[in-house]
C-alpha cells in the first residue's frame, strides 16, 4: 500500500515553499522576524479557516495535538502569544499575493464551456458588510454603536471565481472602489444599483466596457427608440433612451432600458446597460446570473471564519480575511478538480473531518465514501514442530 501524509498537508503542498518564501522576500513580512515563520503563520491560519478554530487558543491547541503529523512540513505549533503577535505585526499583503498567485493556478483549471453564447468576459461587482462590535474594533468607525469593514468582490463568472477582492471601511461607498478597478475592452460589468454613477459609465463606455444594472426610479430620461420585443416572453419594453436631467453632460450619449416582468416576486424590473446589440433576453439573463455573486458571499461567511475574528487589530483581520479567501479559492480548486458533484459545505465539513486523515486527496475527492484501499500484508508461516 502507498504511504500518503495527512490530506491537509497535501492541501500546503498546493503553495511551493520556494514560491511562498520568494513572496515573503517581496513583501518584506519576515523583517526582525525570530524563530516563528511566515510559513508557519500561514498553516496556522489556513488551519483556523479549515478546521473552524474559533480562538487562537484552539489554533494552537488542535496543531498541538497533531504536531507529529506536521513535522515534515518543518513546523511547530504556536504559542498563542507568539501567532497573536504575528498576526497584528506581519504585513497583511502576503496574504494577498498568496491569494493572487493561487488564482491563477484556479483560472487554468476553469473548463472551456461557457454558460453564454458571447465571448465577452463577464464579472460581477458587489460588496458585503462585515459587522464588527465597535468596542474591540474601535478602528472600524461605521456608525455611532456599532463597527463594521467592507468587503468588495469582483467575481469572474467562468469558473465563478473572486479575481479583485477589496477591504476597507464600512463608510467607504461601493462607486468610489468601482472607479478604482478597469478591465480590458468588451468586458461585460453586471451590478446592483448602489453602483449607479453616470459619469462613471461615460468612462466605461469610453473605454469599450459595457455594464448591466438597475435604473434608478427617479432617472429623468427621454425616449430615443422602441424596440420589437420577442413573443410569449417576459420582456415588456425595450427602448433606447438618452438621459435629459443633469447627469446627461457627464453620462453615455445613449443607454439601453430593458423593462421585465418578474412573475415569482411579482415586481417589474428595469435594467439598463450601454449594450445595444445583445436581445433583451440576454440582459435579463446576464443581471440574472449576477445572482452568484450573492451565493458567493453567502457560502463565504456560511461556511468560513469571516464573521468572528482572532484578533481585533486592522493587520490581524485584513490576514484573517484574505487567509478565507485563500480557503475558497483552494475550495473552488478541489470542486473544479473533483469527479464527485460536491457542495461546497459538503466539502467544508467532511474536509474538517478528514484533515488529518493519512489518505490520498485526489482518491478521496473523487469516491468520498469508500473506505480507503486495504492493507496489503504477507501471510506469516506456520512453525513447524517436531
Amino acid at each position: 500500500m502507498s504511504a500518503f501524509c495527512s490530506m491537509f498537508s497535501q492541501l500546503l503542498k498546493l503553495f511551493p515553499r520556494t514560491e511562498f518564501q520568494a513572496l515573503v522576500t517581496r513583501t518584506h513580512a519576515e523583517r526582525h522576524a525570530r524563530g516563528f515563520t511566515c510559513w508557519g503563520q500561514f498553516v496556522a491560519m489556513l488551519f483556523c479557516q479549515l478546521g473552524r478554530a474559533h480562538s487562537l487558543r484552539e489554533i494552537c491547541g488542535g496543531l498541538r495535538s497533531s504536531e507529529g503529523k506536521l513535522k515534515h512540513l518543518g513546523i511547530t505549533a504556536p504559542n498563542r502569544s507568539t501567532l497573536a503577535y504575528a498576526n497584528e505585526h506581519r504585513p497583511w499583503q502576503l496574504y494577498r499575493a498568496v491569494f493572487q498567485e493561487l488564482l491563477v493556478r484556479c483560472q487554468s483549471a476553469v473548463p472551456a464551456r461557457r454558460k453564454f453564447r458571447f465571448k465577452n468576459k463577464l464579472v460581477s461587482l458587489d460588496s458585503t458588510v462585515i459587522d464588527l462590535c465597535a468596542t474591540l474594533f474601535d478602528w472600524a468607525k461605521f456608525r455611532r454603536t456599532k463597527g463594521a469593514v467592507k468587503l468588495h468582490c469582483l467575481l469572474d463568472h467562468d469558473g465563478y471565481l473572486p479575481s479583485v477582492v477589496v477591504v476597507t471601511e464600512g463608510k467607504r461607498h461601493d462607486v468610489r472602489v468601482a472607479r478604482t478597478l478597469r478591465w480590458d475592452p468588451g468586458t461585460i460589468v453586471v451590478m446592483d444599483r448602489a453602483y449607479v454613477d453616470y459619469a462613471w459609465f461615460g468612462r466605461l463606455t469610453t473605454a469599450g466596457v459595457f455594464f448591466v444594472t438597475r435604473l434608478k426610479a427617479n432617472a429623468v430620461y427621454a425616449v430615443v427608440e422602441r424596440r420589437r420585443v420577442p413573443e410569449r416572453s417576459a420582456i415588456l419594453r425595450d427602448e433606447v433612451i438618452q438621459l435629459t436631467g443633469a447627469a446627461a453632460t457627464h453620462g453615455p450619449q445613449r443607454l439601453r432600458r430593458v423593462e421585465v416582468d418578474d412573475p415569482e416576486k411579482q415586481r417589474t424590473l428595469v435594467f439598463l446597460t450601454n449594450h445595444l446589440d445583445f436581445g433583451a433576453t440576454t440582459i435579463a439573463a446576464i443581471y440574472k446570473d449576477r445572482w452568484q455573486i450573492e451565493l458567493f458571499f453567502k457560502a463565504l461567511k456560511q461556511n468560513l471564519k469571516i464573521k468572528t475574528f482572532v484578533g481585533t487589530s486592522a493587520n490581524a483581520l485584513k490576514v484573517q480575511v484574505w487567509t478565507a479567501m485563500i480557503a475558497m479559492l483552494l475550495l473552488k480548486y478541489l470542486q473544479l478538480r473533483s469527479r464527485f458533484a460536491w457542495s461546497l459545505s459538503n466539502l467544508v465539513a467532511l474536509l474538517r473531518m478528514n484533515l488529518f486523515t493519512h489518505r490520498d486527496l485526489w482518491a478521496w475527492l473523487d469516491q468520498p465514501f469508500e473506505g480507503p484501499p486495504a492493507i496489503l500484508t504477507t501471510t506469516q508461516g506456520e512453525l513447524a514442530l517436531g
